[in-house]
């Protein structure tokens, strides 16, 4: 299976995020700009996730 080079680089954004999250909790960022890092670039993956395979209704 292949995986396009779009799902690699949004995976690499959630782990960066997710570390620099985890910076956050042990107090070196502040979490107000760590919480909507991670939350954004998850809202992203799962966006592009669910709107894959979706119908997009018959073409007449």
């Amino acid at each position: 299976m292949r995986l396009s080079l779009k799902f690699v680089l949004l995976i690499v954004l959630i782990l960066f995020s997710f570390i620099i999250h985890i910076l956050g909790l042990m107090n070196l960022i502040p979490l107000l700009i760590t919480a909507p890092i991670l939350f954004l670039s998850l809202l992203i993956f799962f966006y592009t996730v669910g709107n894959r395979k979706r119908f997009k209704g018959f073409k007449s």
